[in-house]
């Protein structure tokens, strides 16, 4: 099982789980405009409660990756930016720490 993730603070510590912050980003992507659902993905990993969504490295740099469901006829491209950006955005206010990357894989196009 991975380590929580860690940062010293001024006064004292914040730990959060990476499972926290897999919901986070599953709020986050689920709200997303074109978003209809999330997939466990193709890949033979540890994922969390949270299907499709990986969080990794360490808080001064995580890197995640979510497998998307979009509805079909959007550009997914665009959706996928959009998805990108807020789901950074979303985990750097939340936690304080920094997203270094975002990975979003569009798993299936779906009709709504």
């Amino acid at each position: 099982m991975p380590e929580d993730l860690t940062v010293d603070l001024e006064l004292g510590r914040l730990t959060v789980t990476r499972e926290a912050v897999a919901e986070i980003v599953a709020e986050t992507a689920l709200g997303c405009y074109g978003v209809v659902g999330l997939t466990a993905g193709s890949r033979v990993k540890r994922v969390f409660r949270r299907e499709g969504i990986e969080v990794e490295g360490p808080a001064q740099g995580l890197r995640i990756e979510l497998h998307v469901v979009v509805e079909h006829g959007l550009n997914l491209a665009e959706v996928a930016a959009t998805v990108r950006s807020q789901v950074a955005y979303e985990v750097e206010r939340l936690t304080g720490f920094h997203v270094a990357a975002v990975e979003v894989v569009i798993q299936r196009v779906r009709e709504s």
